[in-house]
């Protein structure tokens, strides 16, 4: 199977941290400028596509999967107004969501220790004394209950491939969601994902027949 995994755009909530204690995570929309990154990845899709197929009439069926985020939805769209050429169809799965931050949904980190003192020591504890791929956020996930859910994708995306002979996808998703898919794709280990960066927006990533390919598009950073 080939899949291309792609981050997000710039959100609003990359712009402006505050805006989490107005709206809801999987509300938050892209900001200006992340809808131009997404139009821009449509474009860098569209290359690397064609550099594998040469052509979108010979290439093979091309299935897009999407976080059910208002952000990725409208990466969604930005991307195929460039790369919709190859995309024969779009479908959106629940468990390639944002990692669920719980109770500190929202709340800056500089804040969390005068909020939730009990709660944040806690956290820190287990981060510092277990690592951040296995602490839990207060009423929310670890990364390795993103680890897990992601896990629990793949039997579609096998099916797919056992009953309808889709195997070449274009996954939608989050920071952490696409470490984590990568990861358990590839078999790598937690300490691979505590020490792989976490993407840009908009970069490009891509595993064939198993084997982590790494960014054909490193997308693009945050401004300071």
């Amino acid at each position: 199977m080939r899949i291309v995994l792609v981050r997000h755009g710039e959100s609003q909530g990359n712009v402006d941290p505050r805006i989490h204690a107005e709206m809801a995570d999987h509300a938050i929309p892209l900001s200006a400028r992340g809808r131009d990154q997404a139009r821009e990845a449509g474009q860098r899709l569209d290359d690397h596509l064609r550099s594998v197929y040469g052509d979108p009439d010979r290439a093979p069926h091309l299935r897009l999967w999407v976080s059910p985020y208002r952000r990725t939805r409208e990466t969604a769209t930005e991307l195929i107004a460039g790369a919709g050429a190859w995309i024969r169809d779009v479908r959106e799965h629940v468990l390639l969501c944002e990692q669920q931050f719980g109770l500190f949904d929202g709340i800056p980190d500089d804040e969390l220790p005068s909020r939730f003192p009990d709660e944040w020591a806690h956290y820190d504890k287990c981060s510092r004394f277990e690592g951040r791929f296995w602490a839990r956020m207060p009423l929310g996930e670890s990364r390795f209950d993103v680890a897990q859910r992601v896990h629990q994708a793949f039997g579609t995306f096998h099916r797919d491939a056992a009953e309808h002979g889709i195997r070449d996808l274009v996954v939608i998703c989050h920071g952490v969601t696409l470490r984590a898919f990568v990861m358990m794709w590839c078999h790598l280990s937690p300490e691979w994902l505590e020490d792989e960066p976490n993407p840009h927006n908009c970069a490009i990533r891509v595993i064939e027949n198993g084997h982590d390919c790494g960014y054909v598009f490193d997308g693009f950073p945050r401004q300071a």
